[in-house]
């Protein structure tokens, strides 16, 4: 089965690091990735933008828009990515110089979306410090990609990740797709509720669990964890608006795998691991090694 990984993570971050070595235990580099996806026969993944300018600096008010992939100078060929957003830079003298700059970006073919990472910046997704880009995702037709749920940062504010917040930003813009990352967990119901109401809202399964694989184990044969999730997946009753996804380096991705399958129905599994993607993210259509 081809895969692809829709929410994982190459950028310079200390906590990324520090995740990587001390409980995933990965290679959380160029070369770590590579093996990782020729083991589990993942053919694409797509990174979330994002930045620190000071070390354990995330969330940076200090980064530029946008935030790319920053880890190493190479971005592997089976990897695109979202642009992340940086609503602290989105106002004032420097706030058209930093749409401009996003917008010149948004002509790189390997750019198939947007990141705004609700929870660690102060904003309600809706706020309108973040209209200019979703002006500019309908006008690219590029999904937004949304943080929700929990922080991996004490620093987060969790009022601003809660996925309630999404279904307002749905309503007021139609004809943008929002992709929750992390399907809004622990908010499990509260995020099966928003994508059931809105056509334009979609979620990925990344981020669910953190650690290796004696840790994916632990929690995928504990049933009160499972059904958790699993309350959520039959509520929608729509497996066509879910996509795999692991937020690697926080979790080893074959273990993850293996977890994701416990949560989905087997004649689904083609299109919430490789499917799915494709229509939600359109630019992936036309990047190798995908089929066209």
């Amino acid at each position: 089965m081809k895969i692809i990984d829709a929410h994982l993570h190459f950028s310079d971050i200390a906590s990324f690091h520090k995740t990587a070595l001390d409980i995933s235990n990965i290679d959380y580099s160029s070369k770590g990735l590579k093996k990782e996806f020729e083991e589990s026969n993942i053919i694409l993944g797509i990174g979330m933008g994002l930045t620190e300018k000071e070390r354990e600096g995330f969330p940076d008010s200090l980064s530029n828009n946008p935030m790319n992939l920053d880890l190493e100078q190479d971005i592997p060929k089976s990897l695109v990515y979202c642009l992340g957003i940086n609503p602290e830079r989105l106002k004032g003298e420097e706030k058209e110089l930093q749409i401009q700059e996003i917008k010149n970006k948004l002509e790189d073919e390997r750019v198939v979306g947007l990141k705004i990472y609700a929870g660690y910046y102060p904003y309600y997704v809706y706020d309108k410090i973040y209209h200019p880009i979703y002006k500019l995702a309908a006008e690219h037709d590029l999904p937004v990609v949304i943080h929700t749920g929990d922080t991996y940062s004490e620093r987060g504010l969790l009022k601003y990740s809660h996925p309630l917040a999404i279904d307002e930003l749905a309503v007021r813009f139609r004809n943008v797709n929002f992709v929750m990352a992390h399907f809004g967990d622990p908010w499990i119901m509260d995020a099966a509720e928003i994508i059931l109401k809105n056509s334009n809202v979609y979620a990925d399964l990344s981020g669910l669990l953190v650690g290796d694989a004696k840790q994916v184990d632990r929690f995928m044969n504990e049933p009160l964890f499972v059904d958790h999730i699993k309350r959520g997946l039959v509520y929608t009753d729509n497996y066509f608006k879910f996509m795999f996804g692991t937020d690697w380096p926080l979790v080893q991705i074959n273990p993850y795998i293996e977890f994701v399958k416990k949560l989905v129905p087997k004649e689904f599994h083609d299109y919430v691991f490789y499917k799915n993607a494709i229509k939600i993210f359109p630019r992936i259509k036309n990047i190798l090694p995908l089929e066209k």
